[in-house]
């Protein structure tokens, strides 16, 4: 998911996803999707418990969940389990297959994966109910703002604000929301039950709606319909992280090294916090400050100074402009570059703090790489939607430890986020 500004547009965008559906056609890429082989588009029903992440161990330590990547015919889609409970009760619900995306904020979990819990949706001062319209790339969802406990491990975000996707209680998309595009389900369109947008900025909106009621995110419905609205940045869908009494700061990713040729499942995990455990510190990572209005950094590729780039587990490819790789046609690997031969690249990171590294990757054939049924791929890319983008998306953080600091926390002996180290 592509990260937006603080000040002057929201940080909600969808998944940059090639999702290939099981010996049949793909979606395109550049924010478009496929829907899933295996769930019933017409439906959207919830995602059965392909990773049973909920019963894998987390661990000698309560803040690190499990992640995995390796749901039957999906590509490079990182999954954790997340709890949510009715604030301060023990009316919970565990929901598996949530994508872990490191590129949007806050918790988005569709509303036919929600069976348990009784959450309350949020109403502002008149009580007209809150919904949002998150503005995806391709489309948009709706869905009502809700509270709830949220726990990721062993730490617990209290009172936290989450958009349930496709939940009917705010009635029907306004106009201006729906004009936007289709409608996206994250089920069909995904493969996932909702997103954990884990990035490095607190709140999915932040100033822009605090200060103005016409931003089209959030709206207050009543029986006549539905307005913008303006939203205080505490009542906003909120990164969990942000929320934890301890291990506030951010978090790292951790996901082993794959063969060329892929590997069927990867099993990783997160780990909240960064530099508040012995199992976080920053050791020897260099730190890439990111901006405090885009979240971006610079990427140099092939003569090309790449300004909105940025970090992205919830990309399942390395998505990048280069003419040289030729688009997989209507084959298996449709939406990805299908290169004439695997070849070894090299691109150089900045950060806006003058830091910088070179980063070596490959691409191989799609359809070469698919035709092996694996499900992770570290060599696998797609062209972008902007010529001045480099999306670093799961590919990258294979066999890499990647911390993301959140704004305005303190790391210790790093400074003050948002920031990138690894």
């Amino acid at each position: 998911m592509q990260t937006s500004t603080e000040t002057r547009a929201p940080r909600i965008a969808a998944p940059l996803l090639v999702l290939v559906m099981s010996l049949s056609a793909c979606g395109g890429g550049g924010g478009g999707s496929a829907g899933p082989a295996d769930i019933p588009s017409a439906s959207g029903r919830a995602l059965a418990t392909v990773l049973p992440l909920s019963t894998q161990t987390t661990g000698d330590a309560a803040n690190v969940l499990p992640i995995a990547v390796g749901r039957a015919s999906k590509v490079n889609l990182p999954m954790a389990s997340v709890t949510l409970c009715a604030p301060g009760t023990a009316d919970c619900q565990t929901i598996d297959n949530v994508l872990v995306d490191t590129g949007s904020i806050g918790l988005r979990i569709a509303a036919s994966a929600l069976t348990g819990p009784a959450l309350a949706t949020q109403a502002d001062a008149s009580g007209a109910v809150i919904g949002e319209c998150s503005q995806f790339a391709d489309g948009y969802a709706w869905g009502s703002v809700k509270t709830a406990d949220v726990k990721l491990a062993g730490e617990t975000a209290a009172s936290l604000s989450v958009q349930v996707i496709g939940d009917g209680s705010v009635g029907a998309p306004p106009a201006a929301c729906a004009s936007t595009g289709r409608a996206k389900d994250v089920v069909r369109d995904l493969g996932a039950n909702g997103i954990l947008g884990l990035g490095a900025f607190r709140h999915d909106c932040g100033t822009a709606c605090e200060q103005s009621s016409t931003m089209g995110i959030y709206y207050a419905c009543t029986a006549s319909g539905c307005r913008s609205t303006s939203r205080a940045a505490a009542l906003q869908v909120t990164n969990p992280v942000t929320r934890f009494a301890a291990n506030n700061n951010g978090l790292v990713v951790q996901l082993p090294a794959v063969p060329t040729t892929g590997a069927a499942r990867v099993d990783g995990s997160l780990v909240f916090g960064i530099g508040t455990q012995t199992n976080n510190t920053l050791g020897g990572a260099s730190v890439f400050a990111l901006s405090t209005l885009t979240g971006g950094m610079m990427t140099f590729y092939k003569g090309q100074a790449l300004d909105h780039s940025f970090l992205d587990t919830g990309s399942n490819a390395l998505f990048f402009s280069d003419s040289s790789f030729p688009p997989c046609g209507n084959t298996l690997g449709n939406g990805f570059y299908c290169a004439a031969a695997s070849q070894s690249l090299t691109a150089t990171i900045q950060g806006i703090n003058g830091v910088n590294a070179n980063v070596s990757f490959s691409v191989a054939n799609a359809d070469a790489l698919l035709a092996t049924g694996a499900s992770a791929f570290s060599n696998i890319a797609a062209p972008v939607w902007s010529s001045r983008t480099f999306d670093w998306g799961l590919p990258f953080f294979f066999g890499r430890r990647v911390f993301v600091a959140i704004e305005d926390a303190t790391v210790p002996g790093a400074g003050n986020g948002p920031f990138v180290a690894f």
